[in-house]
Order: C-alpha cells, then structure tokens, then sequence
C-alpha cells in the first residue's frame, strides 16, 4: 500500500540535506574569499567518561558560541594524522601550530555553524596536547572536568566493550591489541604515549594507565595556561548543583547565563548525555568491576591527590 506520510519524510529529508549542501558551498565560498579568525574559542578536556560531554552539551546551549554539537576527532586527525608520527600518541605537539591549522578550524565552523567568532570544541584525545591548542589560540579558556578515579575507571571499563561506538579510529593500529586475554581487540578513546605497553594487560589496568595519563597532561599543561582562561570542575560538583556550577564556569568565560540556560541546567540530569547507567557518585562500588577498580586504584595515589581527590 502507498504510504504518503513515508514518502513526504523522504521528501523532506532529501531536501534538507540539499539545502544543507548549497549553504555550505556558498559558506565556504563566502569564507574563501574573506576568512575570518576565532577569538578565545573554549575547549573542553578531561579523561573520556569523567562528564566531559555533559559540560560540552551545556556550553553548546550558549548563543555566544559556536558549536558543531560532535566530537572534533576526524578533523584533528586529518590535520595531524597519528600515522605520520609512527602512531605513538595523540599528542600534537606545540611546534605543530600554525596559521594553516587556525584557518582550517575556523573554515570547518563557519561552513557549518555560519559563524566562528567564539567556539566550543570537545572531543576525548584534546587534553593531550593543550600546549599545542594554546599555541594554535594563546587567548583560548580549557575547562577542565575531572572525576573521582574509581567512577571514572568503571566507566571507562564499560566504554571498552563499546569498540564500535569508542574505537571505531583504532582499526588501523600497526600492532596486535589484546587487552583482558584478547577479550578487547580494538584500543579505545584515545593513546597516550606508552599505550604500547598496554597492549596485552588487563583491562582495568588499561584503564588505570588511560586515567593517569590523560589526567596527569592536563595538570602538567596547567602552568602554561594564564590563570583567567584556566577553569577546573569536578564532574561530582555538577551532580550536586548543576545551576550554580554551571553559572560560574560560564562567567569565568566570559558568557552570558540567562535564564533559558539555568532551565537547562536545571533539568540536564534528567537526560544525561551518553551515560552507562543511572547518574551518581562511587557507583563503582557496586559495580561488578569492584575487584578489578580495587586493584589498581593504589597506583593512582599520586594523581588522584593532584586532582583534589583522596583514595579510601
């Protein structure tokens, strides 16, 4: 039987996407013959699973900026492929800067956002490489989201049997990954340099290593970072009052928090972005990964204590 309401949404997204592409031609003719700059563009780091897309989601509401609402990983990738530097990290590194790069994000915005002035940009490998990102835009704000060892492991652990979805880049690694005995075959987020090493270990020990050296680049990138355009959360001060947390980090930035932002914000954990399970803090406790977190949780003493957090 014919089905006129089936062939008017196909109608209608043929259409939008060929309205989509004419607007982007005429965008990147527009930005080709006159190029514009991006001013203090806001980028969000962290350990992946520690809430950074929750805080990026957020900012993405804010009129003031500019956002793809995606992660970025394909664009930087392409930019300064992985592969050219024998795969050993996804560290950029700061001599890589340039007015090419600065361009090419600001064409990428434009095209797709029809402005660049002002940005958000988040995706899981940028706090590798905040000094390269610094260098890139020396007027940039990082906001910085961090969370407690234990949560943010078991969620990583989880993310790790979500190959499709966290490691669908990771295909063509030159080595062997066989993480839990081989239970994991496709690395995961992101590489930090002596992921190598990880290769055949467990998978909370993957784990623990992906934590600590994702959080331990961040801090160590801090000092370079002037300290009006350096902002720290903790992922459990947004469960505990995401209004008021959110207000301070958008005024740190220099953003506006009306009132259309505080509605957000005030109901932004009933419809949490990409989480495993129900919103809260030491759920790993009560994780079947217990054991496995207990473990290794000791070797991350250091880091946990220069992240504000104590172990116990």
């Amino acid at each position: 039987m014919f089905d006129v309401q089936d062939l008017a949404e196909k109608v209608h997204k043929t259409l939008h996407h060929y309205l989509e592409s004419v607007r982007r031609s005429i965008r990147a003719g527009r930005f080709d013959l006159r190029p514009r700059l991006i001013e203090r563009p806001v980028f969000i780091v962290g350990c992946s699973r520690a809430g950074t897309t929750l805080v990026y989601k957020t900012f993405s509401e804010s009129s003031r900026l500019a956002s793809l609402q995606r992660e970025t990983h394909d664009f930087w990738a392409r930019l300064h492929p992985p592969a050219e530097r024998n795969w050993d990290s996804h560290v950029i590194p700061p001599q890589y800067a340039n007015d090419r790069d600065r361009q090419a994000l600001a064409r990428l915005f434009f095209i797709r956002c029809g402005r660049c002035d002002r940005i958000v940009d988040k995706n899981n490998q940028n706090g590798l490489s905040i000094p390269y990102l610094l260098a890139l835009f020396p007027q940039a704000h990082f906001v910085f989201v961090k969370r407690n060892p234990g949560d943010n492991i078991q969620s990583l652990i989880r993310g790790w049997g979500k190959a499709e979805e966290f490691g669908d880049w990771a295909a063509a690694l030159p080595v062997e990954v066989a993480v839990d005995g081989g239970r994991y075959r496709r690395w995961c987020f992101f590489l930090p340099p002596g992921w190598r090493d990880y290769t055949h270990s467990s998978i909370e020990e993957v784990c623990a290593f992906q934590y600590a050296a994702m959080n331990e680049a961040i801090v160590d990138a801090r000092r370079l970072v002037p300290k009006a355009q350096w902002h720290e959360i903790a992922y459990e001060s947004i469960l505990e009052d995401p209004s008021a947390t959110f207000q301070s980090l958008f005024e740190a930035c220099g953003l506006p928090f009306d009132a259309r932002l505080q509605r957000h914000c005030q109901q932004v954990l009933q419809r949490p972005y990409n989480a495993f399970s129900r919103i809260g803090t030491d759920k790993w406790r009560q994780s079947e990964d217990r054991q496995r977190i207990e473990r290794v949780l000791p070797g991350l003493e250091t880091v946990a204590t220069r992240l504000g957090y104590q172990l116990g």
